[in-house]
């Protein structure tokens, strides 16, 4: 079995700066993949921002340039840092992660979210 455990989200004002994380643990052979997600009050979920295995980054047009996702391979943690926050940033922020387990299964795994609330 897998967990992912987010952390780091909260309140804070418009052009101000966060950084949350999400660890994974349990049974992991490997991480194909890391991401995240957010889903605003009454919308869709949306991708952030993901990071393969070998390191590439992938960005919602609408946070290129202020957020970066980076991968602890080690601590099998990954990050995003935000910065320059916007009203619009506010959501639930959900880690998601692609893993493969010892043998040949493979499956995809959701965190519980972070609330990030952006206002004055």
């Amino acid at each position: 079995q897998v967990q992912l455990v987010e952390s780091g989200g909260g309140l804070v004002q418009p052009g101000g700066s966060l950084r949350i994380s999400c660890e994974a643990s349990g049974s992991i052979f490997s991480i194909y993949s890391m991401a995240w997600y957010r889903q605003a009050l009454g919308k869709e979920r949306e991708l952030v921002a993901s990071v393969s295995s070998d390191e590439i980054t992938n960005y919602a047009e609408s946070v290129k340039g202020r957020f970066t996702i980076s991968r602890d391979n080690a601590k099998n943690t990954v990050y995003l840092q935000m910065n320059s926050l916007k009203p619009e940033d506010t959501a639930v922020y959900y880690c998601n992660a692609v893993i493969r387990h010892r043998g040949s299964l493979v499956r995809m795994y959701w965190g519980q979210g972070t609330q990030v609330t952006v206002s004055s």
